[in-house]
């Protein structure tokens, strides 16, 4: 008996073997071209070294960036790249394409947050601004800083990473930790002082903890960067003659950041980095000094002042003896500014509000 397919049957037969071809086709490119959602659903996923691409999927549709598990693996898998996509943590939303998310998972586009660090901020400015960010508690931060171990293992031999902390842009992903973050700002710092500022330290007779110290007390006091050789000047000239420092910023290091202005009752403290009470150089840093503030120290401008003043537009006058320095106190200060009451006058008025800040001109961001 012979079987004859009507001209009905034909049809229904070609139609369901395009529906069986077609329709899945069509799903696959709906998959592709389209996305789940408008991109206000946005999700940070860690994926870890050895997450199979199943696993990767199965993150992907249950945070609701894609709509289809095995759509996404068949898709990675006719690109080839199944075995390409690198761990790290990610930043997608709802709003972007399956394609745009693989290539974001095999280039390696993980997520970070820019952290930038001002030239001359102090380790409390530093973990203040972290807090303010959201990225660490300032007293996590604190407590790294301070870690004897953590301090070991960076060769750094002062009680706290005050003044190595180079001052830069950094990237901070969800897996950095304080240390890490620590870590990255030191590598960044013994990047930059090169064995040949280390010569120049050795020829000055200071180590590199001292150098950082006066480079902190410069990068504090100076506005224009044009002068921070002058002033490097001046204090290396007043530590020939065993003259007292007396930089401003010393006597508020650890009681409060320096915006500019001290009081009678700041020179007065007994804080051992108070240069107006102590000797020579402060113990250690008092903040985080820029390369230029470093280079002013190992080489400072070949000057005989010994003094500085601020004058009203932010730069300084600089004299050789203390009755040029008392005029210049008279013409710059005599709106009232408060002299603190010492053989030799000072000028608590210099402003350094607004600190440069470093955005990777040196070499990009950092990842610590």
């Amino acid at each position: 008996m012979k079987l004859t397919l009507s001209r009905k049957n034909l049809l229904g037969i070609s139609l369901f073997i395009t529906l069986v071809v077609t329709l899945p086709l069509n799903i696959y490119l709906i998959f592709l071209l389209s996305s789940p959602g408008t991109g206000k659903n946005v999700k940070i996923l860690d994926l870890r070294e050895g997450y199979s691409l199943k696993k990767i999927a199965g993150e992907l549709k249950r945070s609701r960036i894609i709509s289809s598990e095995w759509l996404f693996i068949l898709y990675a898998r006719l690109q080839g790249v199944d075995d390409k996509v690198k761990a790290g943590a990610y930043q997608f939303n709802d709003g972007m394409k399956p394609p745009n998310i693989l290539h974001r998972l095999i280039t390696g586009e993980v997520y970070n947050l820019r952290f930038a660090v001002p030239e001359g901020y102090s380790i409390y400015q530093i973990a203040l601004l972290l807090e303010n960010r959201g990225l660490f508690r300032r007293e996590a931060f604190l407590a790294q800083c301070f870690n004897r171990s953590l301090l070991a293992e960076l060769g750094i031999k002062g009680p706290t990473i005050e003044g190595y902390l180079y001052p830069s842009t950094y990237n901070i992903t969800p897996h950095t930790t304080e240390a890490d973050l620590i870590r990255g700002m030191v590598s960044q710092f013994k990047k930059r002082f090169s064995p040949e500022m280390g010569i120049k330290a050795k020829m000055l007779h200071m180590d590199t903890n001292e150098i950082l110290t006066l480079a902190s007390m410069v990068e504090k006091e100076a506005v224009s960067p044009a002068e921070r050789p002058l002033i490097a000047s001046v204090f290396h000239n007043r530590l020939k003659r065993k003259m007292p420092l007396q930089s401003d910023p010393t006597a508020v290091y650890r009681s409060r950041a320096f915006a500019g202005k001290i009081s009678r009752r700041d020179i007065q403290s007994d804080s051992p980095y108070n240069t107006y009470k102590i000797s020579g150089l402060p113990p250690g840093p008092i903040g985080n000094p820029g390369i230029e503030a470093i280079n002013a120290v190992l080489s400072p401008a070949k000057t005989k002042y010994l003094y500085f003043v601020a004058k009203l537009d932010g730069t300084h006058c600089f004299s050789t003896t203390l009755n040029e320095h008392n005029r210049a106190v008279h013409k710059y200060l005599r709106s009232g500014a408060a002299v603190a009451e010492s053989s030799e006058p000072t000028a608590p008025e210099y402003r350094n509000d607004y600190p440069v800040i470093k955005s990777g001109v040196d070499s990009g961001p950092v990842s610590p």
